[in-house]
């Protein structure tokens, strides 16, 4: 009997690094280096090395922010499609040890990676295939060689890495050279060299998410059809697809109408990425740009809390430090977050259900407070959870997780909110996943919260119910 397309999907999980990757939810990527002096967007690869000099530098300042600003994760883009490099790599010259910045012996990746670990921050590199400098771009091997030798610099010489974001970036000048990216080369050494290091952006991990807005989708689903993954590293399974079949700014990948025709499926979550600006690095005289904390706080909403991770780009200034407006918007985001997700009221609650796969898996389990997770056994569709807080309290947010170890599962869920002593429904969503952030916009009076299961693909988990 052939497996059917929804036994195949229901059963991809994540892989541990996905997970941890995940759980970070809310990451930062600074974008600083020659375009920050030049103002352009992108640089040509022939700007003078002694352009780059921060006077101000200031590595902890990014980091102190980005802890304030309750980011988790910090990136640093180590190499633009310029191809000028920030740190003293012995690859090429077109690096810091050739600008007079600190008479040629700095060393921005250092700063940045110490910085991160003194304030508790996990610290990832960027790097840009695309090179405008390197003069063996567009030859196809030697490029290969030179790229996975930059590679291996940041993977073995800064620590520990939780994440490699990779640019899929080509050139698009009227002179354009062609450089056929040796993915699965690029891929293996980082599995090789930083095995717990989520690969990003352009990688085997996670996806971008369609746009650099901000903008997710409605259903985030991290179970789509293999073909958004063009490799696989881990099983070392290649996926032929032309670039055309692929789209990922389509509004649904994930879907029973979607992948219905589909017969293999991966685990591949979104990414949210935004800049903080209007550009990626620092323009002067973009600080009007500098999207509102309601703005953030959409996006955060959004992602976050529509099953994806975050990733916001900051942009410091010539001088090396992150500019006055934009600390202060970044860190009273942080304390907006705490303030919102501050006290979570489901600690001191009880909770009732009527379904249960078995004692392990009972309705109590998904208290944020106690191990393990609800199941709901092979019957889903009905399930109901009911949080009890044991007075009544204004609630603005109500938060759930599925237990994603065992899959994504569930497709429609609705909530509601007692009110004298009638349900009344407040929302009506579709995927849980890793994170669902419910909004009340008003705070809502109540005592009793309850979880309706509408649609699941095989069982329904819940980790996590929480209530602020």
């Amino acid at each position: 009997m052939a497996i059917d397309y929804l036994d195949k999907a229901i059963s991809v999980v994540p892989t541990e690094r996905q997970i941890a990757y995940m759980d970070t939810e809310f990451n930062g990527i600074i974008n600083f280096g020659m375009n920050t002096f030049t103002g352009r967007k992108n640089g040509t690869g022939f700007e003078e090395p002694d352009l780059f000099n921060p006077t101000a530098f200031d590595a902890e300042q990014w980091a102190k922010v980005a802890k304030r600003s309750g980011i988790r994760g910090l990136i640093l883009n180590c190499k633009h499609h310029e191809g000028f490099c920030l740190w003293p790599t012995e690859q090429t010259d077109y690096s810091v040890k050739s600008s007079c910045w600190r008479d040629g012996e700095g060393d921005v990746v250092r700063e940045v990676s110490e910085a991160c670990r003194k304030y508790d921050l996990k610290f990832g590199v960027s790097l840009s295939p695309l090179d405008y400098h390197e003069p063996t771009f567009g030859t196809g091997k030697a490029y290969d060689i030179f790229f996975k030798n930059l590679l291996r610099e940041l993977l073995t010489n800064y620590g520990e890495l939780f994440c490699v974001s990779l640019d899929g970036a080509v050139d698009n000048r009227k002179d354009a050279k062609t450089q056929a990216y040796d993915w699965e080369g690029y891929f293996k050494l980082i599995r090789e060299l930083q095995p717990d290091a989520a690969i990003t952006n352009c990688g085997p991990d996670f996806r971008w998410c369609g746009n650099n807005s901000g903008v997710c989708r409605i259903s985030e689903w991290s179970v789509v059809p293999s073909a958004y993954k063009a490799f696989d590293i881990d099983s070392d399974k290649k996926v032929s697809v032309s670039s055309g079949k692929v789209n990922f700014t389509q509004t649904d990948i994930g879907s029973r109408r979607k992948i219905k025709r589909c017969d293999s499926f991966t685990w591949y979550p979104a990414e949210v990425s935004f800049p903080l600006r209007d550009s990626w690095f620092y323009v002067n005289g973009e600080v009007l740009s500098i999207k509102p904390l309601s703005k953030i706080e959409k996006i955060y909403n959004g992602s976050v809390g529509g099953n994806a991770s975050m990733l916001i780009g900051i942009a410091p200034q010539p001088d090396g430090l992150i500019g006055e407006k934009d600390v202060e918007t970044l860190v009273t985001f942080g304390a907006v977050l705490s303030i919102h997700f501050e006290d979570n009221l489901a600690l001191e609650s009880t909770m009732q259900g009527n379904r249960k796969l078995d004692d392990l898996h009972s309705p109590t389990r998904a208290l944020p407070d106690k191990d393990g997770f609800w199941h709901s056994g092979d019957n889903p569709e009905g399930a109901e959870l009911i949080l009890d807080m044991g007075d009544d309290y204004d609630v603005d947010r109500v938060v759930f997780s599925e237990n994603i170890r065992t899959g994504q599962q569930i497709e429609k869920f609705a909530l509601y909110v007692e009110k004298e002593g009638k349900w009344k429904k407040v929302e009506t969503g579709t995927v849980i996943g890793r994170k669902r952030i419910i909004e009340m916009g008003i705070s809502v009076r109540t005592r009793r919260i309850k979880l309706v299961i509408l649609k699941a693909r095989k069982f329904a988990t819940i980790k996590d119910f929480s209530v602020y």
